[in-house]
């Protein structure tokens, strides 16, 4: 289990491994918020796709660069979609209502956190996409008590 030391990391050698560890962190985490890095085209939206659909959503998951979020209404709670990667400036999020969207029994998934320092609260658990030879490296930290909880119920080998 990892806390805000060090992290759990988990090798996704395809895009397939990648989505299913989303759908096990939409197992284990019910509600919150998870914050995604990485570089462009790394994985984000793939592992936010597994999520979506490890929870019932049967429909496309596409990344929200010009929406900036994405809704999904499911039987277990509304799961909110943002991707950051085109904000302008951090305040925007003031305006649209950012702090709206993490009340409840919502989970928020919150690509390009680094676009909003300084607005977000603190993210139940963050992740980082790198780059691996072949597939991806996934690091998980978790920063509150429900995130170190979901990290702990995260069914993969680390």
């Amino acid at each position: 289990m990892s806390t805000d030391g060090e992290p759990l990391v988990v090798d996704a050698l395809d895009e397939a491994a990648l989505e299913q560890l989303g759908a096990r962190l939409g197992e284990a985490l019910e509600q919150g918020l998870v914050t995604l890095s990485g570089p462009l085209g790394v994985g984000k939206t793939s592992f936010c796709r597994g999520l979506l659909r490890g929870r019932g959503h049967a429909g496309p998951v596409k990344s929200p660069t010009y929406t900036l979020v994405e809704s999904y209404p499911l039987e277990g709670g509304t799961i909110h979609h943002f991707d950051l990667y085109r904000l302008a400036d951090p305040e925007e999020l003031e305006y649209m209502g950012l702090r709206d969207y993490l009340t409840g029994d919502m989970l928020c998934l919150l690509e390009w956190p680094e676009r909003a320092e300084g607005v977000l609260p603190p993210a139940d658990i963050s992740l980082s996409i790198k780059y691996l030879s072949p597939g991806r490296r996934v690091m998980f930290w978790a920063h509150t008590g429900a995130g170190r909880a979901a990290l702990a119920r995260l069914d993969v080998q680390g």
